[in-house]
C-alpha cells in the first residue's frame, strides 16, 4: 500500500507544517501548507498537494491527451479535450509539408467523432492550444472503448510507478491508453476482461479518495498483486 497520508480539505485548511514541498492546489504560508481548493490532500515523500474533487482539464505543453474530433476548417481540425479550450490540430501535421488545402480533403484522414492520441505542442492561454500527432505512438485511435474520468483522478488511476494501471491490465489482459485530460481508451479481446477493466476505472474515478482502494480493486479483479 502506498505510504501516503490523505484527508478531505477545503480552501484555507492547514494541511501540515514542516519542510514539505508545496505542489498542486496549495500555498506555503510561513511553515504552513494551506489548501486552495476543495479536494483530497496528499502528503507523500517531501511533497504536499490537493487533488480537486471536480474540475476541467487545463492543458500543459507535452501532456499526452486523447481528443475527440468535433469539426474542421480547410486548415485544421478542432478536438474536444474535456477542457474549456479546444485542441487545434493543423492539417500539415497530418498530411505533411506538401499539404495543399485546395487538393487535400481533411475528412479523408479524420472525421467527426474520431479519437486521436496527441500531445500538447503549444499553449499560452492567449489562444487555443495546438496539438500534434507527429510523434511516435500518436495518431488516430482505431479501436477501443472510450471512458471518461475526472482529470484530477488520472494520477490515482496510474498509481505509484504505474502500479494501479499495471494491476488492471495484468488482471484483465486489456490495453489501456490514458489521456491526462481524463479520456481513457480500453481495448480487450475478451468481453469479460473489457467489462472488468471499465468497472475498475470507474471505481477509481468514484472512490479515488477512499482508503485501501488498491486492495478493493485487486479484490474486484480477483488479483492479489499489484
Amino acid at each position: 500500500m502506498d505510504d501516503i497520508k490523505r484527508k478531505y480539505v477545503i480552501p484555507g485548511d492547514v494541511i501540515t507544517t514542516g519542510p514539505y514541498r508545496a505542489e498542486e492546489n496549495v500555498n506555503l504560508v510561513g511553515d504552513k501548507i494551506i489548501a486552495t481548493t476543495v479536494g483530497i490532500s496528499e502528503i507523500y515523500d517531501s511533497g504536499v498537494r490537493v487533488i480537486p474533487l471536480t474540475g476541467m482539464y487545463v492543458p500543459r505543453i507535452d501532456d499526452f491527451i486523447i481528443g475527440i474530433v468535433k469539426s474542421h476548417t480547410s486548415l485544421s481540425w478542432e478536438a474536444d479535450m474535456r477542457s474549456c479550450y479546444p485542441g487545434i490540430l493543423p492539417a500539415q501535421d497530418v498530411f505533411g509539408r506538401d499539404f495543399n488545402p485546395k487538393v487535400d480533403e481533411l475528412t479523408s484522414r479524420l472525421k467527426k467523432g474520431d479519437l486521436v492520441a496527441a500531445r500538447i505542442a503549444n499553449f499560452d492561454r492567449s489562444r487555443d492550444p495546438l496539438i500534434t500527432i507527429g510523434d511516435r505512438d500518436l495518431g488516430k485511435i482505431e479501436e477501443g472503448e472510450l471512458v471518461k474520468i475526472s482529470p484530477s483522478k488520472v494520477p490515482r488511476l496510474i498509481g505509484k510507478r504505474g502500479s494501479m494501471i499495471q494491476t488492471i491490465e495484468n488482471a484483465t489482459k486489456a490495453l489501456i491508453t490514458i489521456g491526462q485530460n481524463g479520456y481513457i481508451v480500453v481495448s480487450c479481446e475478451e468481453p469479460e476482461g473489457l467489462l472488468k477493466a471499465l468497472d475498475a476505472i470507474r471505481m477509481i474515478d468514484e472512490q479515488a479518495h477512499v482508503p485501501n482502494l488498491t486492495e478493493k480493486i485487486q479484490e474486484m479483479l480477483g488479483s492479489n498483486s499489484e
